[in-house]
């Protein structure tokens, strides 16, 4: 195999995890290849961010910034100091031998690496409703934490859809801001932990409609409208009904991007892949994972940012140790035929606090 195909460290992902991961990598002369896809997922290279319209709780930016633009900052970064960047997607990988092996969308050949970190992110799930991409970040959001503080929202009807812990959480911080919030239910009860369900319902700004959902977003008719109102349906009596709301929020959950990982990687109920809590060490040596694609909870810029740290210091960690057994063991580099990888990796475990 070329030896120009073999990198020390290649990166999947083009989110705040594999940025952040690609710069420390890069500063420390590792050279790392960051393969950020051609609209993987169906997103835009840069990931989540990129839908959105005002970060305004990154770090350094009192003004706020575009999601876009300070994900357009982050690779400017990574390629500022030496990372290469490819546009294009990995569709394949072979994890179970080394060198590690991956499939470029487009290459019949693999490229490969002495170590990979996974930084694929996750995409919230959607509903489909009518309306819905128009409205899409003008009043549509999968993420309260993110943007519920936003002007568009402050004082004004706010609804939430989905019934289990993450909906009541979005709920009740939501109702710091808006007017009033009303979480939609499709069943008759609530899936949240009981506590939750009952602050939930006590709330006073809060409150719950069951056997309801949601069929269309409206707002205004001009460019880049606003979301001024929501129909709803009650699939019990199938009556309608229009209601005034100025935001809509999705709680219905996220998928990760680890399809291709499956059987390989150890990954939870949910497919997210499983790390040991405070590490981005997967059961897999070698291979890390960062941001959303092993983060169910938080799933923030920031802390996504700080993941990739995390990988990348590992990262570099672990590559060091291998030149030191190369050296101490004899001329055993990773051109030689594949050496099967130990599955005994670093002890991990889901994070408890997921």
């Amino acid at each position: 195999m070329s030896s120009s195909k073999h990198s020390k460290v290649i990166i999947i992902g083009s989110g705040p995890a594999a940025h952040t991961a690609a710069v420390y990598l890069s500063r420390a002369e590792l050279q790392p290849v960051l393969y950020e896809g051609m609209l993987a997922n169906g997103i835009a290279a840069g990931g989540q961010l990129t839908t959105t319209t005002d970060v305004e709780n990154y770090p350094g930016f009192p003004g706020g910034i575009g999601g876009s633009e300070l994900m357009d900052a982050m690779r400017t970064q990574s390629e500022r100091f030496g990372t290469k960047i490819i546009s294009e997607t990995i569709e394949k990988v072979d994890l179970t031998s080394r060198p590690f092996k991956l499939w470029p969308e487009y290459e019949e050949e693999p490229v490969t690496a002495s170590a990979v970190i996974i930084a694929t992110g996750a995409s919230a799930r959607r509903l489909g409703l009518k309306g819905e991409d128009k409205y899409w970040q003008n009043g549509i959001s999968a993420c309260a934490v993110c943007d519920g503080a936003v002007p568009i929202f402050r004082k004004k009807p706010l609804v939430v859809i989905g019934g289990g812990d993450s909906a009541a959480e979005e709920a009740m911080f939501l109702a710091k801001y808006g007017s009033e919030v009303t979480v939609l239910v499709r069943k008759g009860a609530l899936r949240a932990s009981k506590t939750m369900a009952k602050r939930l319902l006590a709330h006073p700004k809060c409150k719950v409609r069951f056997n309801t959902v949601a069929t269309e977003v409206t707002g205004e008719e001009k460019a880049n409208g606003l979301m001024t109102g929501l129909k709803i349906k009650n699939v019990e009596t199938g009556e309608e009904e229009h209601m005034e709301a100025n935001g809509l929020f999705y709680a219905v959950g996220h998928d990760p991007a680890t399809a291709m990982f499956k059987g390989v990687i150890d990954m939870d109920s949910e497919n997210y892949i499983l790390t040991k809590p405070g590490t981005s060490y997967t059961n897999i040596e070698g291979v890390f994972a960062a941001g959303d694609v092993q983060d169910k909870r938080y799933r923030q810029a920031i802390t996504s940012a700080g993941s990739g740290c995390i990988a990348a210091l590992e990262a570099e960690k672990y590559l060091a140790e291998q030149e030191s057994e190369e050296v101490t063991d004899g001329p055993e580099g990773d051109n030689q035929a594949s050496k099967p990888v130990n599955g005994d990796g670093p002890e991990y475990r889901s994070n408890p606090l997921l």
